[in-house]
């Protein structure tokens, strides 16, 4: 009787991979459908019961999430997809709208899509100042205003409207800003460049460098820019890569900015500050005599209460020469006991003293 064979074990690279079924993709949609729609029940139940702000109630279990990640989803793409799933989740209980300084795809519209997600209402105003108004006037519960940039420094406009109006920060939104040229045609043809003033100081070496002969035209925001752009075939933006997309332009160059490190610190205004996260930041406006040594007794006053100050600026108050407002940024919040004493200290020797909002402290995006 002659002798079986044995059987020839394949290797591990020549097995077969059995490929996943449609069956089992559509069971995993359903089950994912089936658990956001109750996540978002719950959440609207909570919000409607603590009528809080709902600007930073989930930031902490958002964080924590997007730190559990193992993939083959990146992070950016895990940030997506929970940014919406908790914008949705709001929305059911509480429609929310934000105003914030327009066109669209703006760096402001895009820090709004960041803190908010697209369930929101968002609404395009054409100031700074008209974003205050709106929520001063109830007609928006948020407003996203740029504050600082890295390169630039800090945005007058938003700092006098803070001085002025009584809405509060609620929240903060570093962006990591990256410019791109846009365009109809090729660079070569390029004679003439549409961009907001920050963003043309933002490049301006690299302008300089590779576009010496090109005249630059200064327009109210990056997304004018890019609809001017659009329109003429010898005319490029600076914009971002979004409004590329929205305006049929082509990317003729990424990231064009002279700092790699360039981000815009936009805030989040309401009528109320921001909850205590345990990480957080106050910004503070005060005005103190004009004698020699005041400033200096202000600012011993944080070191004497071990509270950190992460920015501080001077201000001009408009029709009285030589009288500054001082901005001011600190670790903690309003609410804690060594705050509480180092404002009240600050208070006696300022002849006005505003707290702006307290806000989770938050990293930079993108």
């Amino acid at each position: 009787m002659a002798k079986k064979r044995p059987t020839k074990k394949k290797k591990p690279s020549e097995q077969s991979v059995r490929k996943p079924s449609s069956r089992q993709i559509a069971k995993l949609d359903r089950e994912i459908l089936s658990l956001i729609n109750a996540r978002a029940e719950l959440t609207a139940k909570r919000d409607n019961l603590d009528g809080d702000s709902r600007v930073s109630d989930d930031k902490e279990a958002f964080e924590h999430i997007v730190s559990q990640n193992k993939g083959p989803l990146d992070e950016v793409a895990v940030r997506a997809i929970f940014r919406e799933v908790l914008s949705g989740s709001h929305a059911v209980g509480h429609p929310t709208s934000a105003a914030y300084l327009g066109p669209e795809f703006t760096y402001s519209h895009l820090a709004a899509i960041q803190r908010f997600g697209q369930s929101v209402d968002l609404v395009p105003v054409g100031t700074i100042a008209s974003v205050f108004e709106e929520v001063e006037r109830g007609h928006a519960e948020f407003g996203i205003v740029p504050i600082e940039n890295s390169t630039d420094g800090r945005v007058a406009d938003a700092l006098d409207c803070l001085a002025r109006s009584s809405v509060k920060i609620c929240g903060e939104i570093p962006l990591a800003i990256h410019h791109c040229l846009l365009g109809l045609g090729v660079r070569g043809d390029i004679e003439q460049i549409y961009s907001k003033a920050q963003p043309l100081s933002q490049c301006r070496n690299w302008l300089s460098k590779h576009m010496p002969d090109v005249r630059l035209r200064e327009v109210a925001s990056t997304g004018e820019a890019a609809r001017k752009a659009s329109q003429e075939a010898n005319a490029a933006a600076i914009a971002s890569e979004q409004s590329a997309a929205n305006h049929g332009l082509k990317v003729l160059a990424r990231k064009i900015e002279d700092n790699p490190d360039n981000v815009t610190r936009f805030a989040v205004i309401g009528t109320q500050g921001g909850a205590r996260t345990g990480k957080d930041k106050t910004s503070l406006v005060f005005e103190i005599g004009h004698k020699p040594g005041a400033l200096a007794d202000a600012m011993g006053i944080f070191k004497r209460h071990r509270l950190n100050m992460t920015w501080i600026e001077s201000f001009p108050v408009s029709g009285q020469r030589g009288t500054y407002l001082f901005f001011i940024e600190f670790q903690g919040h309003a609410s804690e006991l060594r705050a509480r004493r180092a404002m009240a200290a600050l208070e006696k020797k300022a002849s006005r003293l505003t707290v702006l909002g307290s806000y989770a402290q938050a990293e930079p995006i993108g």
